[in-house]
């Protein structure tokens, strides 16, 4: 697939190295020749220096015969105008914009195609506060991920030593929990992905991805010992855009304060907000978190636009007594570096903004894609369709299938009904299958068994 990106921000190069590793002909267009070259010396693209928006930057960057552009420039009206020039101009078949401006996503009827016409819009500040909102919602685990609708969750757990878990075989665990339908799909364990099968054993440490309908999955946790006290009390360190719309959507369930160290952006968070409380100071001061209970905080979420401020206040609040910290981490390097050392959950705007881009990419009916292991592993969701004739999974068994290695196939949903998969459970046309693909080098073949052969009408 031939993909224009414009802009090598953090987003744009995240997206170009995700998709270079999966043989597409990229070419990345920024103003700024510095960090074009930085990104062409580590991967296999062609770049262009100019303004994004302009036809002829567009024309010298192959637009004229480009399958897709993803614009994620840090300007939404230079991002706008160009999906508008590759639509006028070259017709592009597929226009992704990042927008991040309220104004523009609240205007009804603004992105029809006979007005502004953006195919698909990326808001990564939404993306991530819908994100670390259902990590609140879902304590105990390192990642929550949605499908189907929100009908199917996966969530991402730490084996912890008293966990009921620890030293079982997987074949043990449905007498021990025999209400509660759930399948593990994946382990990590020592930087290896492990399929695992009934003879499994599970051991303290491991990282393991679970999935089930999302009753099933919170009673798992309380019954595993994975989940903490429910969440009461929420400070918020940043009163940014992520910062706000965080506090907006959690502040009539929680006790939200939100600390921010700008006296004018904390005002318009003060305005915008209704029950959450505002406070202009500094939240790596350890004498104002004290004054404002942080020993008593049950999520404390750092989501400056410093990565070094958030980690830092992370650590002050841990020290003091915050139950769980979560960190915003822009780059990369660090997110490994931070989490689970010192910070409970680092959160990466590109690793959860990828896969609202991934699904528009993959071949075969991919509605849903999240990336996982730091873009190492995804989870997917594909429709299945045809018949036993025209497709290679409808009418099959799980283990009829031939899966490519470090794959599973979770759960199924069906008529809104969700199907924790066996061995023998038969695919049928228009489920919506969701699997773990731990090797990301073999999407490919995944995408292939999703799709249908000629036949199919």
């Amino acid at each position: 697939m031939k993909i224009i990106i414009l802009g090598a921000g953090q987003v744009g190069s995240s997206v170009a190295a995700n998709l270079c590793s999966e043989a597409n002909d990229i070419t990345l267009i920024d103003h700024d020749p510095a960090p074009l070259r930085n990104l062409q010396e580590r991967l296999d693209l062609k770049t262009v220096t100019g303004v994004a928006s302009h036809p002829s930057t567009l024309a010298q960057a192959g637009a004229r015969d480009a399958d897709m552009i993803i614009a994620v420039t840090n300007s939404d009206e230079i991002n706008m105008v160009a999906c508008q020039v590759a639509y006028t101009m070259f017709h592009t078949p597929m226009k992704i914009a990042r927008v991040r401006n309220s104004e523009y996503l609240n205007s009804a009827g603004f992105f029809a195609q006979e007005a502004m016409p953006v195919d698909v819009l990326i808001s990564p500040e939404q993306v991530v506060t819908e994100y670390i909102a259902r990590l609140i919602g879902v304590p105990g685990a390192l990642q929550v991920l949605d499908f189907a609708s929100g009908r199917v969750q996966m969530v991402a757990l730490k084996i912890v030593p008293q966990s009921m878990l620890v030293d079982k075989r997987i074949s043990e665990l449905s007498g021990r929990l025999p209400t509660i339908e759930f399948r593990i799909v994946s382990i990590f364990r020592g930087g290896q992905t492990i399929i695992p099968d009934g003879d499994t054993e599970i051991l303290a440490g491991d990282e393991v991805f679970i999935i089930g309908a999302p009753k099933h999955i919170k009673n798992l946790l309380k019954s595993t010992k994975h989940t903490d006290e429910p969440v009461k009390r929420i400070i918020i360190a940043g009163g940014g855009n992520i910062g706000r719309r965080l506090a907006k959507l959690l502040e009539k369930k929680y006790q939200v304060k939100v600390i921010e160290l700008s006296a004018h952006t904390a005002r318009q968070a003060a305005e915008e907000l209704s029950h959450a409380i505002v406070l202009n100071g500094d939240a790596a001061d350890e004498e104002l978190l004290l004054e404002e209970n942080i020993e008593n905080t049950d999520v404390f979420c750092a989501l400056t636009n410093a990565d070094e401020a958030n980690i830092i206040s992370c650590m002050l609040a841990k020290r003091l007594g915050a139950h769980k910290v979560m960190a915003l981490i822009n780059r990369a390097a660090y997110v490994d570096l931070v989490q689970s050392n010192v910070i409970d959950i680092a959160i990466s705007p590109q690793q959860a903004t990828i896969g609202s881009l991934l699904a528009h990419i993959r071949k075969g009916d991919v509605v849903v894609v999240h990336s996982l292991r730091r873009g190492a592993a995804e989870a997917i969701e594909a429709v299945a369709h045809g018949d036993r004739n025209t497709s290679n999974v409808v009418g099959r068994t799980i283990e009829e299938l031939t899966l490519p290695p470090d794959t599973s196939i979770g759960a199924i949903v069906r008529d809104d009904k969700v199907i924790i998969v066996h061995h023998d459970t038969v695919i049928a046309s228009e489920d919506h299958v969701i699997l773990l693909v731990g090797d990301k080098s073999r999407v490919p073949e995944v995408e292939k068994l999703f799709q249908v052969r000629v036949t199919f009408l």
